[in-house]
């Protein structure tokens, strides 16, 4: 009886959605619209095309064109939002409002800034995050607009309908519930620390790409951080979600995705990270995990790459249409929808097996009936780079003809998209996505600020700038040209250039009274000495005011390498602080043996290696021996060695990809060192080693 009525639920369940949708399909093919109350279950992707000046409905199982609302007069490149009972076609002047039944312009209202905001389309939304000015507008019910009073970094979503937030200036780390319209800040990141936000197991976590750890929290504070295993830039672009128990992390300046175990959240062990190397020269839109699928877009190429959750590549699918950078977003239905750039093409992912079906929204409007086909599927593996293309079979083909868009004539370009800048040392970098050229081409970016401006191409969307005064508030404001004149600006977030202390020389001692590190005092950089950072294995960070600290003799730490940087201030207690770069020194041993570790092997030739080895002398003149185990009883080869130096060998057989076995000694006049031992693959000429070194006597070599 039990099953009969589970049974019997499921069905009448999916009836009303298949109801749902279909309704959708009549009320599109111009038949009887739907009930103004009947609630939607949001499937698919709405996508504003404006060479027919219209918002399509994309059904991503179908890969069909289920409905359309007309809306002339629309800025290219506007986004589509949905929520329950509402669609919202969002420009950077206004917010257009047309209900999802009756298919239907409903109104218009006023956006809190000009800019593209990012839009999430969750419970209790859809919600508009603008980014530069601070600003979080909820579209559904209740509906609201929440400052956040400051920047703001990429938001993230809880499955309570709760969106997280990030303040990149201040460092707070804000809630804003499903229903409420203040924010509540629970947690503080540290001055100094950069990040991005992300979602485990519903979980918010922060990504500290300074700490290099995951760092959960909620309404109590943070909690205990997990190592990542990377080490990540400030750069990095982090997924919203995890794919298969992985949290994917792009790399940008390396063109490296990083696949992290989360499973350290819960306590479980953690498997190594996974490396993917990434076609293209650093500008990547995304990655957008679902279940099991990381998506991207090479933006260089135009291509959208898929992996799975072990970093096995999916498919490789050409964005067609006009070149720009697409769009992406994730949908309710655990698919990717990917828009090219003026909206006459979706790529729709499978969340599960990342495959890509590509949709001309044009073609598949005209054809929704279903007398034609609507999409094609585009996907080069691994093991072929031929693209195959499978289309369904024609019968009864209605052939359909469709008025071409009058040709306008060309007018300035809009707004460049996402401007947004990353202070360094006298200098930023500004960064933007490319503005509709509005029927020309985009021949120049300008750049502008309180005090300068610079130009660049039109081909270009970043601009390095130099000779800016540290300790002072910058805002950069970009404008795009073309043939027509200049269109309008878009602002980026404040940022403050902090100059970065120059490495202090550091030196450790050690006797049976205990280790002491000692330091000179670097160059500033016209900064105020808050205190100095101090770093050893073993030992929980130091904030020192001096220039030296003092170590028990007894704690491990000894052939460790000590860290000191200077953390200066820009301005009053309370301004922006900056991590000075490193200086190091490795603690010697009581008995003064060297220590010697591998730093990486790289070919030099066929059955020629050269190995980088670090070694510290403990102050004596120190010989080393470099063997391998591939050598056939040859002597080893025997060098004066101190600090970081090349050692070749001759190793049969050996090139790039080719593990070989080498084992490093190293004396002096107080006797052997502990010898460092490599068993790893070679890697090709020029760079350092791959692989994790091996281990030897309880010591990791590296």
């Amino acid at each position: 009886m039990k099953t009969t009525s589970v049974t019997r639920t499921r069905a009448m369940i999916a009836g009303l959605v298949a109801a749902c949708v279909g309704i959708v399909g009549v009320a599109a093919a111009g038949q009887a619209p739907v009930a103004p109350g009947l609630q939607f279950f949001q499937v698919g992707h709405w996508v504003y095309n404006a060479a027919f000046q219209t918002a399509f409905h994309v059904d991503g199982s179908t890969n069909q064109v289920d409905a359309r609302v007309a809306l002339p007069g629309v800025e290219p490149g506007a986004q589509v939002a949905q929520g329950e009972r509402s669609g919202y076609v969002v420009e950077r002047s206004r917010i257009t409002v047309f209900d999802k039944s009756t298919l239907s312009v409903e109104n218009a209202q006023e956006p809190p800034a000009a800019e593209q905001p990012v839009v999430l389309e969750v419970a209790g939304g859809p919600y508009l995050v603008y980014r530069n000015a601070g600003q979080v507008v909820r579209l559904g019910d209740p509906a609201a607009t929440v400052p956040a009073g400051g920047p703001l970094s990429e938001p993230a979503v809880t499955g309570d309908g709760s969106v997280w937030l990030h303040r990149v200036d201040s460092g707070a780390l804000c809630q804003l519930p499903r229903d409420a319209k203040v924010l509540t800040c629970p947690a503080q990141v540290e001055p100094g620390h950069t990040g991005a936000l992300t979602v485990v197991d519903d979980r918010p976590v922060l990504v500290d790409t300074t700490a290099d750890a995951l760092r959960p929290f909620d309404q109590d504070g943070f909690g205990p951080s997990v190592p990542l295993g990377v080490d990540l830039p400030s750069t990095a672009q982090v997924a919203s979600t995890t794919a298969g128990g992985r949290l994917a992390v792009i790399d940008p300046d390396r063109a490296r995705m990083h696949l992290i175990d989360t499973a350290g959240l819960d306590k479980r062990p953690v498997a190594d990270p996974v490396e993917v190397a990434l076609p293209g020269t650093g500008r990547y839109s995304g990655p957008v995990a679902t279940a099991r699928v990381v998506t991207l877009v090479d933006q260089t190429r135009n291509e959208v790459l898929t992996y799975d959750s072990n970093g096995a590549r999916r498919s490789v699918t050409k964005v067609p249409g006009k070149a720009g950078a697409p769009r992406l977003a994730r949908g309710e239905d655990d698919r990717v929808y990917v828009e090219n750039q003026d909206g006459s093409q979706v790529l729709v992912v499978d969340g599960e097996k990342g495959s890509v079906v590509t949709v001309d929204v044009g073609k598949a409007a005209d054809d929704q009936s279903g007398e034609r086909p609507t999409g094609s599927t585009t996907t080069t593996t691994p093991e072929t780079t031929t693209p195959t293309t499978t289309t369904q079979p024609t019968e009864d083909r209605k052939v359909t003809t469709r008025p071409t868009p009058p040709v306008a004539r060309a007018t300035a370009p809009g707004a460049p998209g996402d401007v947004g800048a990353e202070a360094g040392d006298a200098g930023a970098t500004v960064r933007w996505d490319a503005a509709p050229p509005n029927g020309a081409p985009i021949t120049a970016y300008h750049v502008s600020w309180d005090g300068g401006s610079t130009t660049v191409g039109g081909g270009t969307h970043s601009a390095r700038l130099e000779g800016l005064a540290n300790g002072v508030t910058h805002v950069f404001t970009v404008v795009a040209e073309n043939q027509a004149g200049r269109g309008p600006g878009a602002r980026s977030a404040a940022v403050v250039p902090l100059g970065v202390a120059t490495a202090p020389d550091v030196t450790a001692t050690t006797s049976f009274a205990g280790t002491t590190v000692t330091w000179t005092q670097p160059d500033l950089r016209g900064g105020t000495l808050v205190h100095y950072l101090v770093q050893m294995v073993g030992h929980p960070d130091r904030e020192v005011t001096g220039t030296s600290v003092d170590y028990n003799p007894y704690t491990g730490a000894l052939g460790s390498l000590v860290t000191v940087r200077a953390v200066t201030r820009y301005g009053p207690t309370g301004s922006p602080t900056s991590l000075g770069r490193p200086g190091t020194a490795v603690v010697p041993t009581l008995m003064g043996l060297p220590v010697v570790k591998f730093l990486g092997v790289r070919a030099a030739g066929p059955g020629r290696v050269v190995a980088t080895v670090d070694v510290n002398t403990s102050g004596s003149p120190t010989t080393c021996e470099l063997s391998s185990f591939n050598l056939e009883g040859r002597p080893p080869v025997k060098v004066a060695c101190a600090g970081v130096q090349e050692i070749g060998i001759d190793v049969p057989g050996a090139g790039p990809g080719v593990t070989v076995s080498l084992t490093l000694n190293a004396s002096n006049a107080n006797g052997n060192a502990q010898p460092a031992t490599w068993q790893n693959p070679v890697a090709a000429g020029g760079g350092g080693g791959a692989g994790r070194p091996a281990t030897s006597g309880g010591m990791q070599t590296r």
